[in-house]
């Protein structure tokens, strides 16, 4: 009899930027990239997704108001909860997370966020915000049970340059990060930190 084909290590970013390009779809993007080097540097296999809550911001308002959940709203909402690893971003708005982001993270059931390794990041215009990523996000996700990367990656207007790219310091951040989230893999098989599903079996 065969060994079991081991399931991709499902790494999923949900970011609540509203421009384009956002910034906080940016990091984004460079957290996931580093989190999947690591991941595939130690044997594994990774799919990864990005869900932005700007695409469905109609329809949570009004599964909020009335109830009703698209089709559109319920799979990216399950694509959020069923994720081996979160990468979590969002643009810093009047000193915390975005409307838009904190309403798409409300229609979540947090028992399925529950033991699930979290990489936080935000974007900001200067870095008087720095202290989002800690007192705004950190709260948010460890209320829902997250296991969360110790070191969040908060990203300025300087930290890129005019190319968009990231500057020295913010790939070094990003990568010791990306390294973090990806050693917390070996969490999600552990049943003691919740219903999570097994990257061994697929179950």
């Amino acid at each position: 009899m065969s060994a079991p084909v081991a399931e991709d290590v499902r790494l999923v970013a949900l970011t609540g930027g509203i421009s384009f390009p956002s910034s906080s779809r940016l990091l984004a993007d460079l957290l996931v990239a580093r989190a999947a080097a690591h991941l595939e540097a130690a044997g594994r296999t990774v799919a990864t997704r990005v869900v932005e809550a700007r695409d469905v911001a109609e329809d949570a308002a009004t599964a909020t108001v009335l109830g009703f959940r698209s089709a559109e709203l319920t799979e990216a909402l399950t694509a959020v909860e069923e994720a081996h690893l979160l990468v979590v971003t969002t643009p810093v708005f009047r000193g915390t997370f975005s409307g838009v982001f904190k309403t798409f993270v409300d229609l979540l059931d947090g028992r399925r966020v529950t033991g699930t390794p979290v990489l936080l990041g935000a974007a900001g215009g200067t870095p008087r915000h720095t202290l989002v990523v800690d007192q705004a996000l950190r709260p948010l996700f460890a209320f829902m049970g997250a296991v969360l990367v110790p070191v969040g990656v908060y990203a300025s207007t300087a930290d890129w340059t005019v190319e968009r790219l990231p500057t020295e310091a913010l790939a070094e951040r990003a990568d010791r990060a990306g390294a973090q989230l990806a050693r917390l893999a070996s969490l999600v098989d552990d049943p003691a930190l919740g219903p999570r599903r097994s990257l061994s079996s697929g179950a």
